[in-house]
């Protein structure tokens, strides 16, 4: 009885996404109303492609002997970049998929992890099996793809790696093609390798830091900011027409209601100044780049908002990392947030990025490639649907284990509250100084964890605020 071919992975256009060759030899992808050029090809690449509606094997052009091989891996890797392929998993050539593989981050391309007989695997405590629509998925905050399963079989055996198991044993297993799903699940971080002698319900897997977290704190992190997934983000009304939105004032209880108007009596002594800046904080996206913050404003904003005031050494609590009093209150005392500043126009300042360092009260600039800069800021642009860039764009990033070391279940919670509080504390400093000031709802933690070279699990972006002098309203209109 002659065994089965063993599965192929390929390279497949994602959904509605189409190549048109041109007259030119450009060849241009469309989808979703909009186009992007992925270069001239010669016309035997062109015709080549359109088999990437069905799917071509990777090993097909993987070579890349021949100069038509080289082409349609050119061309794929542009594909790939912008997230407009997906990889199909399955045993014969036109037959059904057993897996499909997802990218969720604009620059992943399938890798096949070195794998040893002798090894372990077993899943990680951040992997978890869902179902989407009519489909099921395997996922992980961590991985760069998701794993659309269209075979049950895969599914219960990959549930049986719930406990560890030798390399060896699961390769005889015809589920998983002899190891070459094994390798890409490994690639995506869904499993890893169990070192000897390691054990506890914490796995490090590969990154001490990891043991910092709990599960639901990790996804809630990665899916709800941008640049570790592929789901519909931001302002997408999803219920619009199917659920009638909630009115903006809550309906009033039933019962007696004390009026607390009449206790004031209409006083204007009785509104503290503090009130009054409260009710003059509003949101500015516009600022006038003729008159930029200087560096002195910048200077009094931060040593008003986010200053170490003082240091502690005492230990209370086991904790050994010592406390801080800074403007603004923490949880547990932690301060896990820094702030990183986005500097696009200011006075007495160059361009660039920059850490603010509260201890000392200084700002330390940080290396970063121009187009990297310029995406940050873009980016806080269009989610502020401003009509330019903020002057200062500040993220708020956090530091995870200053809280996650002591707290369980409720660590991102309360980092997500603290940076509640400190975004309204620069937004009265802003106001008090006749700035203006837009706490930004969307950051992209892997763009932060390229500029500064950390990665995203222990210190990434949690919110941004964008800072400048603000723009007058046109007396025209």
């Amino acid at each position: 009885m002659r065994s089965a071919a063993p599965p192929t992975l390929s390279a497949r256009l994602r959904g509605q996404v189409r190549l048109d060759a041109q007259g030119s030899g450009e060849i241009v992808a469309g989808f979703d109303g909009h186009s992007v050029g992925l270069g001239t090809f010669s016309a035997r690449a062109a015709e080549r492609a359109q088999a990437l509606r069905a799917g071509l094997p990777l090993s097909s052009f993987a070579s890349g002997r021949r100069e038509i091989e080289r082409e349609i891996g050119l061309l794929v890797r542009r594909l790939a970049r912008r997230g407009l392929l997906e990889y199909g998993f399955r045993r014969a050539r036109g037959g059904a998929d057993l897996i499909v593989v997802e990218p969720q981050v604009p620059d992943y391309w399938p890798q096949a992890a070195r794998l040893s007989n002798a090894e372990a695997l077993v899943l990680s405590r951040f992997a978890y099996l869902r179902r989407r629509r009519a489909e099921m998925v395997l996922e992980s905050p961590r991985g760069g793809a998701l794993f659309r399963i269209c075979d049950p079989k895969i599914a219960a055996a990959i549930a049986a790696l719930s406990t560890p198991q030798q390399i060896k044993e699961l390769r005889r297993k015809d589920v998983f093609a002899g190891g070459e799903l094994l390798a890409l699940l490994v690639d995506c971080q869904i499993l890893f390798k169990v070192r000897a002698g390691e054990s506890g319900h914490r796995l490090a897997e590969g990154d001490a830091s990891l043991a910092l977290w709990d599960f639901h704190d990790l996804l809630f992190h990665a899916r709800s900011t941008e640049g570790r997934h592929a789901n519909p983000l931001g302002g997408t009304y999803p219920c619009a027409g199917i659920i009638a939105p909630l009115p903006a004032v809550r309906p009033s209880w039933p019962g007696k209601t004390i009026d607390l108007g009449k206790v004031l009596g209409g006083r204007p002594e009785a509104i503290p100044p503090v009130a009054k800046l409260l009710r003059e904080r509003h949101s500015s996206r516009s600022f006038d780049d003729e008159r930029p913050i200087t560096l002195a404003e910048l200077s009094q904003l931060l040593n008003g908002t986010a200053r170490v005031l003082s240091t502690s050494k005492t230990t209370p609590d086991l904790d050994e990392g010592g406390h801080t009093v800074r403007p603004y209150p923490s949880a547990g005392a932690a301060y896990e947030l820094e702030l990183y500043l986005s500097v696009n126009s200011c006075e007495g300042l160059e361009r660039g990025f920059y850490h603010y360092d509260a201890g000392a009260h200084g700002l330390t600039p940080i290396g970063v490639p121009a187009d990297e800069l310029e995406a940050l800021l873009k980016r806080a642009e269009t989610a502020m649907a401003a009509s330019a860039r903020p002057q200062v764009l500040i993220t708020i990033a956090a530091r995870f284990g200053r809280v996650s070391w002591k707290y369980s279940s409720i660590a991102y919670a309360l980092i997500l509250k603290d940076v509640g509080v400190l975004m309204q504390t620069l937004y009265l400093m802003a106001a008090g100084m006749g700035l203006g000031g837009c706490a930004v709802g969307i950051a992209d933690i892997d763009l932060f964890a390229r500029m500064t070279g950390i990665e995203f699990h222990v210190e990434g972006p949690v919110g941004q605020f964008a800072l400048g002098r603000e723009a007058k309203p046109d007396a025209s209109g």
